[in-house]
């Protein structure tokens, strides 16, 4: 038997041997909130559509063959646009997520999700679970019903890369397009192509083929332990955010011209942190430069991060001065939750700049 031959044999052996013996299968909860896999449209080869008109049920309905790689239970948390995604949903997620885990109700979690905010949804959970157990985020760019539909093979693909022992200890991932992503380290790069997402630095953690994942390696750095919750510390922000007590972060973009006029309106509101989406290496205006030495005056803390989808910000900035904290690989919107998290926990610029080391 030739080598190629034997690899096929022994991974047919891997998936169905357990069902043979009588071996409980891997346990995996859909949690959905909305999206476009989750949408329809009017006509199969439309191209408008509303988004998150389908339950969970419908769409594992749609994917034939989850239930052979693992048994599955479904869990409708909401069903939003992605756009419409806030901070209070993200702490419910992690909550029923944590709980889920912790009393061993499941041994992977898949969340469906909208594509537009995916990334960030990814990453806030990296930063607040704990678990070794598998969390994948998968979507859609084209609606249920649409011709050339992906998302039911990207759940298909979720599904059993959430149920597969590989996946353990890698943090939260995404799939899409057959293509394995780090939470922190992917983004979306077209609007409307269903090979719309790419890490851009590092490249994808590894691949799907016909439901098995190959990794090329691991995540790239987890902050384990240091911003981690448990359900009971989750519901603590929560109660924060409903008191208008959590912090406060918000982000500037920088272009050629730009003025300080939203970085001082910000200030007026009373902001905690501020993120820069500069140009090029994290560079921005004159003015802008002016209105963040007011924002340190007043101990708001400013990230400098970039609006380039490669390469990030390092401490080799053009005019470095004391008081910034430089984002590192993170996009500005991913910086501006590791802010937002980070000051629930520490209050000084040397303590966020190790955070963000990291």
């Amino acid at each position: 038997m030739s080598l190629k031959k034997y690899l096929i044999l022994a991974t047919l052996c891997i998936w169905t041997l357990p069902a043979l013996c009588g071996v409980q299968k891997p346990r995996v909860t859909i949690v959905a909130t909305g999206g476009t896999i989750a949408g329809t449209a009017s006509s199969a080869t439309g191209t408008s559509y509303d988004p998150a008109q389908l339950t969970v049920d419908a769409l594992m309905a749609q994917a034939p063959g989850i239930s052979a790689r693992a048994t599955i239970t479904g869990l409708q948390l909401c069903n939003i646009a992605s756009q419409h995604m806030t901070t209070q949903i993200w702490i419910r997620l992690g909550s029923v997520i944590d709980s889920l885990f912790k009393n061993d109700i499941c041994d992977g979690v898949v969340v469906t999700h909208g594509t537009d905010t995916m990334e960030e949804t990814a990453f806030f959970l990296d930063l607040v679970l704990g678990h070794d157990n598998p969390v994948v985020l998968t979507g859609a760019m084209r609606p249920a019903n649409a011709l050339g539909a992906d998302g039911p093979v990207n759940l298909f693909n979720a599904v059993c890369l959430a149920a597969h022992p590989a996946a353990r200890n890698r943090g939260v991932m995404a799939v899409m397009n057959d293509y394995i992503y780090a939470a922190a380290e992917f983004t979306k790069v077209h609007t409307v192509n269903p090979d719309a997402f790419a890490s851009p630095d590092r490249g994808p953690l590894g691949v799907i083929r016909g439901g098995n994942p190959h990794f090329f390696r691991g995540p790239a750095g987890r902050l384990r332990t240091q911003l981690t919750c448990n359900t009971k510390e989750l519901q603590e922000l929560s109660d924060k955010l409903r008191d208008k007590a959590f912090p406060r972060v918000e982000i500037i973009l920088s272009y050629a011209g730009a003025t300080a006029g939203l970085i001082d309106a910000l200030l007026k509101n009373g902001m905690d942190g501020i993120v820069i989406a500069g140009v090029g290496h994290g560079n921005y205006s004159q003015e802008i430069e002016t209105g963040i030495q007011r924002c340190l005056e007043q101990g708001v803390f400013v990230v400098r991060a970039t609006r380039v989808l490669a390469g990030g910000v390092t401490f080799d900035v053009e005019k470095p001065f004391d008081g910034q904290i430089v984002s590192g690989m993170l996009s500005p919107q991913k910086a501006r939750i590791l802010l937002m998290l980070a000051l629930t926990r520490f209050n000084t610029t040397e303590q966020l700049q190790k955070i963000f080391n990291r």
